[in-house]
């Protein structure tokens, strides 16, 4: 794995699960935990610098998406962190910052998600779609918009397709892994 840009800040380093793959544009500094089968594909930045971020199993984040956190302050004791479940499919160029993601999520390409939003289980969030601060989304709905609308229910292939997508994104990351040996 490479550690130039794997990097501590204030003597906190980022930790991995088993049988990650870490892009070696991406670049890690801090309190980040990555859980067992995670990618995190070229030109991915996460910063655990004033909070922390925890990555579920079976998630991906896909290239140039920015994952950062909100600082603790007098008004909020215990800032944003972001917390990303499961089987989390995070699309390319994304931006989530201090929210807490779910299981079997699907963030369209763009998107952007906003400090305190709760992102319920088995949702799709559409590409481009603007998330503002601390709005709750249900889970099994599609949103959709600037700023974000519940579209519609999800359709049962849907909700299929969301841990499909994760489990392709483990098949993949193994084919790069692979090629590294």
């Amino acid at each position: 794995m490479n550690t130039i840009n794997i990097r501590s800040f204030k003597n906190i380093s980022p930790t991995f699960g088993k049988n990650t793959y870490i892009d070696t544009s991406a670049v890690l500094i801090g309190d980040i935990s990555i859980g067992d089968e995670v990618s995190i594909w070229p030109l991915v930045a996460i910063r655990g610098d004033v909070n922390s971020i925890s990555i579920g199993n079976r998630s991906n984040v896909q290239d140039g998406s920015v994952l950062h956190v909100t600082h603790k302050n007098s008004n909020n004791p215990n800032g944003y962190p972001l917390i990303i479940g499961e089987d989390v499919t995070i699309g390319h160029k994304c931006m989530l910052h201090g929210c807490t993601v779910g299981n079997r999520i699907l963030v369209g390409m763009g998107a952007i998600i906003m400090d305190g939003v709760v992102v319920e289980d088995d949702v799709f969030i559409g590409a481009g779609t603007l998330v503002p601060p601390n709005k709750i989304l249900k889970s099994g709905y599609l949103y959709v918009g600037n700023p974000m609308k519940q579209a519609r229910k999800l359709k049962d292939s849907e909700f299929q397709f969301l841990k499909k997508s994760a489990e392709n994104y483990v098949r993949f990351k193994n084919e790069y892994l692979d090629e590294e040996v």
